[in-house]
């Protein structure tokens, strides 16, 4: 951007909608928690994915330098008991489920992350964070354990903002006789035989989850970064831990914002008003969603509620976004002809975007330009807007491609040229008896320059 708009964001640490201003204006750099590779991304995992993206693609176009990490979790005790169940190597299974999040993310037009490391490629960096924590007395060991001493920070609890017996409650911490404190949780653990492990002043074994992404945040972008995120549900306690954990690790417990400088973390998902789960049946993988729908249909879905509220995922979602995007798609397709290059994104959807990524006036916004402007002017925006939200990547031609199996072709293009009739005839009571009944055997048509066109809804 020649001069770029103040982007705002909502700090989770502050509490705050305030004006983001990067440690370095020539180096934005910005961390988001990955998948635990055990199994498919469900539809939660692939809001996180759309929606860092989307700020990845933001602040690139705003600054002239982003590192975008994003981790991938390889050792954790889900993966082991999977590998346990499948009888395969751990190996296996982490580089089987990493190809697919990655090819199933692409899907939805998300890009890789500038960096996505692995925890086992880290186990070095978490040991030497644990040896700092114990050497400034902030974590202990305990029988084959290193424990991190939670009663040692000051300002443990500065993000979830929980007290005492909700910090002991949230973490569902396993209670263990050797725990100085209730809350204490785990850096560091033994591993047996038939588990993964690695040598360590502790003896062998492995690293607890929090740790991994302080020392893999630490070793790619250094301390402090701009910005961290990730689900609301990683908020407490893993993101409060990595504060915890780095902070300390560095002695700045009193310092929060000496590990990232901004916290911003998106909703959750529910599937028709119920949260997902599996015994209610309704757990959604992106890896199956895929299959039935366009990636782009399922991309400005996920981005169709603001991303720090919930968002409740449903067929009429799924129905306004194909909607919108044949609209865009078909407009583009009646301009093929009309020479334009990718021009200036307008005001008001920037406006929107960098207050605190308002993807729903953004989207509003959108539809309002296929009204407003035209010809080379709305060619060259409407290509803009898509280059950065992450749609319109396709060929009008073969978006608007349409099975037309089960439809009587001949009855909706009679129905359509009978319209036309009814139009021309200023009887526009029969003409909306007729959009009303191709309606009901879903289709919807579009009145254009050049003629109706119609599509399956």
């Amino acid at each position: 951007m020649t001069d770029p708009l103040t982007i705002k964001l909502t700090d989770s640490l502050s509490r705050k909608k305030q004006e983001f201003i990067p440690l370095d204006p020539n180096h934005v750099k910005l961390y988001a928690c990955g998948p635990t590779v055990y199994n498919y991304a469900h539809l939660g995992n692939g809001r996180m994915a759309v929606v860092y993206d989307l700020w990845a693609r933001l602040l690139r176009h705003a600054y002239p330098k982003v590192t975008y990490v994003s981790n991938i979790t390889d050792v954790e005790d889900k993966i082991i008991t999977a590998a346990k169940e499948s009888g395969q190597e751990i190996a296996v299974i982490t580089e089987k489920y990493t190809k697919i999040y990655n090819d199933d993310m692409a899907t939805l037009g998300v890009g890789l992350p500038d960096i996505q490391p692995k925890a086992t490629e880290h186990i070095q960096e978490m040991i030497d964070q644990i040896a700092q924590l114990i050497e400034r007395g902030h974590a202990y060991e305990a029988e084959g354990h290193v424990l991190f001493n939670v009663p040692s920070d000051p300002s443990y609890g500065a993000l979830s903002g929980r007290s005492r017996d909700e910090q002991v409650a949230g973490a569902r911490v396993e209670i263990a006789p050797y725990k100085r404190d209730a809350a204490d949780f785990v850096l560091w653990k033994p591993s047996t035989n038939d588990q993964p492990g690695w040598d360590s002043p502790w003896g062998v074994g492995r690293p607890g989850w929090h740790i991994e992404c302080s020392a893999m945040a630490e070793k790619h972008l250094g301390l402090p970064f701009d910005l961290h995120g990730g689900g609301a549900d990683l908020k407490f306690p893993h993101h409060e831990n990595e504060i915890a954990q780095s902070c300390c690790a560095h002695g700045h417990p009193e310092k929060v914002n000496s590990f990232a400088n901004y916290w911003i973390h998106n909703g959750f998902v529910t599937v028709d008003g119920e949260k997902m789960s599996k015994s209610l049946g309704n757990f959604l993988l992106v890896h199956d969603l895929i299959k039935d729908h366009k990636g782009e249909v399922l991309r400005l879905a996920l981005l169709s509620a603001h991303y720090r509220q919930p968002l409740d995922w449903s067929a009429q979602v799924l129905h306004q976004s194909q909607v919108l995007l044949d609209k865009l798609y078909t407009k583009l397709l009646e301009l093929k002809d009309v020479q334009a290059d990718i021009g200036e994104i307008p005001m008001s959807i920037m406006t929107a975007l960098c207050d605190d990524l308002n993807t729903p006036l953004a989207i509003a916004e959108l539809n309002k330009m296929l009204k407003e402007k035209e010809g080379v002017e709305l060619k060259s925006q409407l290509l803009a807007v898509g280059s950065l939200i992450g749609i319109l990547q396709e060929n009008p031609d073969e978006w608007l491609v349409q099975d037309h199996s089960n439809i009587d072709v001949s009855k909706v293009e009679g129905l359509i040229k009978e319209r036309a009739e009814a139009k021309k005839n200023k009887n526009f009571a029969r003409s909306d008896a007729i959009r009303d009944e191709l309606l009901s055997i879903g289709i919807e048509i579009n009145d254009t320059r050049d003629g109706t066109t119609w599509q399956k809804t």
